[in-house]
């Protein structure tokens, strides 16, 4: 018969992590509390571990019971792991900082609507003002810098950046739509 391929020994390593997860549907999440992750999130990393499991499961080189055992719990573990250096790197805010309040809501919204307004009045402006404008303003160069990247005079690239800027200001008295 011979060695089995690589995409039979996947087949294989799915049916049984598929029967260890319907036989013991607890276990990742067990086994990660017993790593010391909190309760709270044994669930996650349960379903992490599982998700790594299953999409690496074709590297199993011999989908034997004990052996898939040591491999869904070396995954479980560095799933914790990659859960406390997550935590660590960004620690949990308290809750009351978490749900906005109906204040910062529309704030949210209004300054929202204005960067879609003003997005919108700068795809609105000619690429011949708009380039000139966004390398001034966003990349910070100067006139002379501007007109050496566009292969203008300084003079006119001065002009332009005027009147990018006039189109955008009226756009903002306008209440930022397409101007």
């Amino acid at each position: 018969m011979g060695t089995p391929s690589q995409e039979e020994r996947a087949d294989a390593g799915r049916r049984l992590l598929t029967s260890m997860i319907t036989d013991e549907p607890q276990r990742l999440r067990r086994r990660g509390i017993s790593l010391g992750v909190p309760i709270d999130d044994a669930d996650d990393v349960a379903q992490l571990a599982l998700l790594r499991a299953w999409r690496s499961v074709e590297t199993l080189e011999a989908p034997e019971p004990g052996r898939v055992c040591s491999w869904l719990d070396a995954i479980a573990r560095n799933a914790a792991i990659d859960l406390a250096r997550q935590r660590a790197r960004r620690p949990d805010a308290p809750l009351d900082e978490d749900v906005p309040g109906e204040e910062s809501v529309a704030g949210a919204v209004e300054i929202r609507m204005l960067l879609d307004g003003a997005l919108a009045a700068l795809h609105a402006l000619p690429g011949t003002l708009r380039e000139p404008l966004l390398l001034a303003v966003v990349d910070g160069l100067s006139t002379a810098e501007v007109a050496a990247r566009l292969g203008i005079a300084p003079a006119t690239a001065r002009q332009r950046i005027s009147r990018a800027r006039k189109a955008m200001n009226a756009c903002r008295r306008s209440g930022m739509g397409e101007g």
